[in-house]
């Protein structure tokens, strides 16, 4: 069972409210659903009449694109709560949302996204001042403390720095199916957002990319560099990364100066958000030497 944080649930629960939006971003297979649905069962009986829909399925999306208030109406009928998961496949959701919320303002509304690719950009004006957000990342050790005891945390924390901290990764005991997760995770879920919404035509040099970060992980990153050795444009080189982060695999940190004026002009550094979405990304699961 993937193991759900206590905070996370409390999350849901301080910033739902009627009339708002509440919009979760994080990374595929990072226990989005998981987490709604156990915040769904937490609610007392009686207490929300919910809709739970799923952006993938093209008759919801007929829908939720439409900009016929009385067919939005009729979608959500009696409903209290809206749940839209996988919200970046509607397009224009956000104004769509804002329509619900502007002609029901009695309803709840929770979208989920695995990437900020258009939900950001679809939800950002329309629902400025009428929307939360809040973000899902792998499991951090503070949390998983919560089902361990202080030794068991010491012993398995060379498997963590290997395996990384996803919810499945942890509650599965065994190295070799977290391999296979991690293997299947990267090759079927880690891209997809990107290859589909962005219409990307050169899979590989994603890759690519990806792998070179994940051997320079805290050492500057030159796009110039990273453009010649892949032989592409500076500029594709800048959108591919500028897209990795978007579907929460990497993050960037700004160079750091004590000089103001040279730190803006440093070269970032890239990290992965799990260590072992990283190993998985260039095949390397040795064990370390501690």
């Amino acid at each position: 069972m993937t193991y759900i944080p206590q905070h996370q649930l409390e999350n849901l629960r301080r910033y739902l409210e009627s009339g708002k939006v509440l919009v979760l971003y994080g990374a595929r297979r990072v226990g989005k659903t998981t987490l709604i649905q156990r915040f769904l069962e937490t609610l007392p009986p009686g207490s929300e009449k919910v809709l739970f829909v799923n952006g993938d399925d093209i008759v919801v999306r007929q829908f939720l694109e439409s900009q016929s208030i009385q067919k939005l109406r009729d979608f959500v009928g009696d409903h209290t709560l809206l749940v839209v998961d996988e919200a970046q496949y509607v397009q224009q959701i956000g104004l769509n949302l804002k329509l619900l919320i502007d002609n029901l303002p009695a309803l709840k509304i929770i979208a989920t996204g695995s990437s900020s690719l258009n939900l950001a950009k679809d939800i950002g004006e329309p629902l400025t001042g009428r929307k939360y957000t809040l973000r899902l990342f792998p499991l951090a050790q503070m949390e998983i403390s919560q089902i361990e005891k202080v030794h068991e945390s010491e012993a398995n924390l060379e498997a963590r720095l290997i395996y990384g901290s996803y919810p499945e990764v942890v509650t599965t005991p065994d190295n070799f199916k977290r391999q296979a997760y991690l293997r299947e995770l990267v090759s079927a879920y880690l891209y997809k957002d990107i290859l589909e919404l962005e219409g990307i035509r050169y899979a590989q040099k994603l890759v690519q990319i990806l792998q070179l970060l994940a051997h320079q992980i805290g050492r500057e990153v030159s796009f110039n560099e990273l453009a010649t050795q892949l032989g592409m444009s500076k500029n594709t080189v800048e959108r591919y990364i500028d897209l990795l982060e978007k579907v929460f695999v990497i993050y960037r940190r700004n160079g750091f100066s004590r000089n103001l004026r040279k730190e803006i002009s440093k070269n970032p550094r890239y990290y992965f958000y799990d260590n072992g979405i990283r190993n998985a990304v260039i095949g390397n699961f040795t064990p370390l030497n501690l």
